[in-house]
């Protein structure tokens, strides 16, 4: 039998598909894709539609890098962008902007100087030190992120989360570390801006799905509860 078109399957489950209003001639991928978004608050947007609308409206050329920027539409600019990690009803690669109101985000940061970067540079061999539960991240300066998309560009981050600690000195190599563009969005997913704690709520978003069932455990029977119960 023949597969109905995702806007039909979209529609049976009572899901609203959006449309590619463009070209949009934005200056910068981040924001063309804003400018979808926008377009198409309250409905579902698919990731090759992110792609359409953030191609180069003068070159033709297709970013590598959209992944990366979407998510600084949700840490640097304080937008609510629902993913399947988020949402149960949405699919992989799809996405939801549920309104347009921003959330505080913080403020400028300070930066490492020049001599200070070098330094940190040097002791991280040019590759992100990303390392969580040991899975060390490794990319180096100029190569393909096989995940995020687009080339890994290395940025200073503070040890300590600059929510926590806004004042890291800036000629201090041993307060800094490499981080690349995925990464550095994920660690700002995790804290909370404004209050200085973990944001567990985004750390449980990109928990795989065991990790996911094995923090739900914990809960129901902290609470007392079962599944069954839940059900």
């Amino acid at each position: 039998m023949a597969r109905k078109p995702r806007e039909q399957e979209g529609k049976k489950h009572g899901k609203a598909y959006a449309k590619v209003k463009g070209p949009y001639k934005q200056p910068t991928v981040r924001k063309r894709i804003e400018a979808l978004f926008l377009d198409n608050i309250g409905k579902v947007v698919r990731r090759e539609m992110i792609i359409e609308a953030a191609t180069d409206p003068t070159t033709g050329r297709q970013p590598e890098n959209w992944h990366q920027r979407l998510s600084e539409l949700r840490t640097d600019s304080g937008y609510t962008i629902l993913s399947w990690r988020d949402e149960a009803s949405l699919a992989v690669e799809e996405y939801l902007m549920p309104t347009k109101e921003k959330r505080p985000i913080t403020a400028k940061r300070v930066k490492p100087t020049k001599e200070c970067w070098d330094a940190v540079l040097g002791h991280a061999k040019y590759a992100c030190e990303w390392d969580e539960d040991g899975q060390f991240c490794g990319l180096k300066e100029g190569e393909t992120d096989p995940v995020g998309g687009g080339k890994v560009k290395l940025t200073p981050d503070h040890k300590n989360p600059h929510s926590v600690d806004p004042d890291a000195d800036p000629a201090d190599p041993n307060q800094w570390r490499a981080l690349c563009g995925r990464h550095q969005v994920m660690k700002k997913n995790y804290w909370n801006n404004q209050t200085g704690k973990l944001n567990i709520a985004a750390i449980l978003q990109a928990a795989s799905e065991k990790d996911k069932r094995q923090a739900l455990d914990f809960l129901l029977k902290y609470f007392g509860c079962s599944l069954a119960q839940t059900g």
